[in-house]
């Protein structure tokens, strides 16, 4: 039996309390034994040693494209129908196997050196297999699908597919990879979002999650001109109509939903809808503040992502924890969207988007050792005395802070160490791979 023992430590617990203690965490194979309590160290143990650190549970982070972090940097300044159309579809068109399972591994290093321990991804047309084997080495929880495309204007013909072929291969991957690892890689279909997808496709995708019971992850009413889009092609508005074709319900994650009716809103409540708020993109891409506070006052719940690398830069929580809870104070005032309730939507809000509730998002006994370790001995966040704990990291923490991070009971980076990615190797190949993508797209930067 594997044991990690972290001594002395400060615990950002996150359970139903949101207790705050002082001791050791004891961790058995991929199970957290105990919180708080003086553990008597045993010869074998891993032991760290938590004095003057903060142990939290690992971030969870509920929309992310690994395919798309070669293209950091490459498509900025845009608004979001050109960067498609001008930038991440010929790009994206242009992935080989090499280059996807390097832009996989090259966002999962820097999730994890940023405290992250689970993503919801969503991979482009082609090749997700090499990212799922990405996921598979670098210890990340995730849940991922490949992209669906079968419908749609300007779009590259390497992103064009059919239906029935769309289907097959979406199915084909699910059967590879869900549940692989003892659970922790899950699939989730991923229809891009409705301006791509023909009501035949995303009435199937529909039938298969009920079928297999897995998550449906997509984009929602991200802009005003995907919406008018979308009025145009079925009559109706974007969450109107998902409604309408059966796909509104609890195994559906939404991201963005930034330009939503009342009628919407109320759609999302009542079908338990999860919705993935990422600040930095929507202000990066000019999209729009979606109606957070809004939202969580109905009961909505409510997750964070990061979303993909070029369009926000970083893949940071700890930066989009502290947009969400900037954003919004200008309209709503100071104390919307609160360092605790922001600390929730990045750890077991998320658990709760992704069913996982249960078994991750805070730590507490039984639960799965999904942990970051923090070391805020800094000058950007000091003086801790008399500050909440919650607070200072929302807002003064930064990725570089994070340690150590562990997942499914398995130290992935230690004293800022990647365990299972070569980092020297991944940055030197992701330079390789995006100089071969954006010559083969003809974009010149």
């Amino acid at each position: 039996m594997k044991r990690i023992l972290i001594k002395n430590a400060e615990l950002i617990t996150m359970n139903e309390s949101e207790e705050i203690l002082h001791g050791d965490l004891l961790i058995e194979d991929n199970r957290i034994i105990s919180v708080g309590t003086k553990v008597e160290p045993k010869p074998e143990d891993h032991i760290i040693d938590g004095t003057g650190r903060t142990v939290i549970p690992g971030f969870i982070q509920t929309h992310i494209h690994l395919c798309q972090t070669l293209f950091r940097g490459k498509a900025d300044d845009l608004e979001l129908m050109d960067w498609l159309r001008t930038r991440i579809w010929p790009l994206e068109a242009s992935h080989d196997e090499e280059s996807i399972y390097m832009s996989a591994l090259l966002g999962i290093g820097e999730l994890i050196s940023g405290g992250s321990t689970t993503i919801v991804d969503m991979e482009t047309v082609h090749y997700t297999n090499e990212a799922f084997q990405a996921i598979a080495e670098s210890g990340i929880r995730a849940l991922s699908g490949k992209v669906m495309m079968d419908k749609g204007t300007d779009v590259p013909l390497g992103l064009q597919e059919q239906t029935e072929a769309s289907i097959r291969e979406s199915v084909d991957l699910l059967e590879k990879w869900n549940g692989h690892d003892n659970g922790r890689i899950r699939y989730a279909f991923a229809p891009r979002f409705v301006i791509s997808c023909t009501e035949s496709l995303l009435t199937q995708v529909r039938d298969l999650a009920e079928h297999y019971d897995v998550f449906v992850h997509t984009h929602a009413s991200e802009n005003r001109g995907e919406i008018a889009i979308v009025e145009q092609d079925t009559g109706m508005r974007n969450i109107v109509y998902l409604d309408h074709i059966g796909l509104a319900g609890k195994r559906l994650i939404l991201a963005h939903c930034i330009w939503l009716n009342e009628e919407e809103k109320e759609i999302i409540r009542q079908r338990g809808v999860h919705v993935s708020h990422c600040p930095g993109s929507n202000l990066k891409l000019a999209s729009g503040i979606a109606q957070v506070p809004q939202m969580a006052d109905m009961g909505i719940n409510l997750g964070l992502g990061a979303d993909g690398a070029p369009c926000n830069n970083n893949l940071d929580m700890f930066n989009e924890m502290r947009l969400a809870a900037l954003i919004h104070k200008p309209v709503h005032g100071p104390t919307a969207m609160n360092a605790h309730h922001i600390f929730r939507m990045a750890t077991i809000d998320g658990a709760r988007a992704v069913g996982m509730e249960k078994e991750i998002g805070s730590l507490e006994p039984g639960k799965k050792a999904d942990l970051a370790i923090l070391n805020l001995n800094s000058f950007h966040c000091n003086p801790s005395f008399g500050t909440d704990p919650i607070s200072r990291i929302v807002y003064s923490a930064m990725s570089s802070d994070v340690e150590t991070t562990i997942i499914d009971g398995r130290i992935v980076m230690e004293k800022r160490m990647m365990k299972t990615i070569n980092q020297t190797f991944v940055l030197k190949e992701s330079e390789r791979a995006i100089s071969r993508l954006m010559k083969r797209a003809g974009i010149h930067v």
